[in-house]
């Protein structure tokens, strides 16, 4: 079970990988659209900000396809990319969104495996096998299955949910933030801040840009929690941590959680609690204040991007002060044991006088 695990998320990965720089130039091509259009820029026909709008979101209807495709490049090379195009493109079209996509690009991969291991073609035909024969079948066949089986109730359940984030209001809204919040936080960039930056990444590309933003800050609070705490209580943290902390904050300025971990590990239980709970305040915070981010990437550097990016700030800034405080408050000082146990042995002189090499000949 490990094993078939590690190997989803491998081809999960692959498709992230090839997902994330068109998301980011599309998303990127939207703000600035609406930077120097306004929110009306839809309706500026003509106009270098209407355009780049335009730009962005013809980029964003790509987003899944790319993806399907990339994840069935993953599992059964290039013959798959092709079909993938077309399954996360009917994906998008009957509105089962990037939970179709994902299917669909595993779907399309084991087919091509399934042609490869078992359609038996005459040596003539060979070359036909990775251009015509894999690509045709591979489409139809998965294309058939998500028109008529997989898709019609994955898009149902997408709708649902959508509806469900877009009338929420209140309380509601700020429950959502706080359980997206601490998953971003969580684990430090592992498998549950990966999870709910798929279910994040998954919104942005139905336009819904809210969990994006929580995505920011739960990345975002360890880091600087960590660091508030030190500058709270600097007796609290060794030489080691210290030194980890000085690389960290530049990490965390760029949206990168794990420069943290060393210190998470000498501390787990506190330190995860304590950026868990500052991250799923913030959270809440930023879903109740209605800030989103239109590009999944980018830490610090695209805030003046985002919708609302003073609020972000201040949610960033609330979050991060909790988790310093807690933390302050709840992590004992450093024991002189604990400091000597990580200084580095120094290394013993050896003294060279009376070393001969034909001594003992």
């Amino acid at each position: 079970m490990k094993s078939i695990g590690l190997t989803i998320k491998k081809h999960l990965l692959t498709g992230i990988s090839y997902m994330i720089p068109l998301i980011v130039a599309a998303g990127l091509c939207i703000a600035l659209g609406q930077i120097f259009g306004g929110a009306d820029v839809a309706n500026h026909e003509g106009t270098i900000p209407f355009y780049l709008n335009q730009i962005g979101g013809w980029g964003m209807t790509l987003v899944v396809p790319l993806f399907t495709a990339a994840i069935a490049m993953s599992i059964a090379d290039r013959p798959a990319f092709a079909p993938g195009l077309v399954i996360g493109f009917i994906a998008n079209e009957i509105q089962a969104g990037f939970i179709g996509g994902i299917l669909g690009g595993f779907l399309v991969g084991y087919v091509v495996l399934a042609i490869k291991k078992y359609v038996k073609v005459p040596k003539s035909m060979i070359g036909l096998m990775p251009v015509m024969i894999i690509p045709l079948i591979a489409t139809a066949f998965s294309g058939l299955l998500m028109l008529t089986i997989i898709g019609q109730p994955i898009a149902s359940m997408q709708n649902s949910l959508l509806g469900l984030l877009q009338s929420m209001e209140g309380g509601s809204r700020f429950f959502m933030g706080t359980i997206l919040g601490a998953m971003s936080s969580f684990d430090f960039g592992g498998p549950v801040n990966k999870t709910a930056s798929l279910f994040a990444d998954g919104l942005l590309v139905e336009g819904i840009y809210e969990p994006e933003a929580v995505k920011f800050i739960g990345s975002m609070v360890p880091v600087f929690g960590i660091a508030l705490s030190f500058l709270f209580t600097r007796y609290k943290y060794t030489k080691a941590e210290k030194e980890t902390l000085k690389a960290a904050v530049p990490m965390g300025i760029c949206m990168i959680t794990e420069g943290v971990i060393p210190i998470a590990a000498r501390d787990l239980i506190r330190v995860v609690a304590s950026c868990s709970f500052g991250s799923a305040i913030a959270g809440g915070l930023s879903m109740v204040w209605g800030v989103g981010s239109t590009v999944p990437h980018g830490g610090l550097f695209v805030v003046p991007l985002m919708i609302e990016p003073w609020y972000f700030v201040l949610a960033l800034a609330i979050g991060s002060l909790i988790t310093g405080t807690m933390l302050s408050l709840w992590k004992p000082a450093v024991k002189q044991e604990e400091e000597a146990m990580e200084q580095e042995p120094e290394e013993e002189e050896v003294d060279l006088d009376d070393f001969s090499l034909t001594k003992g000949l």
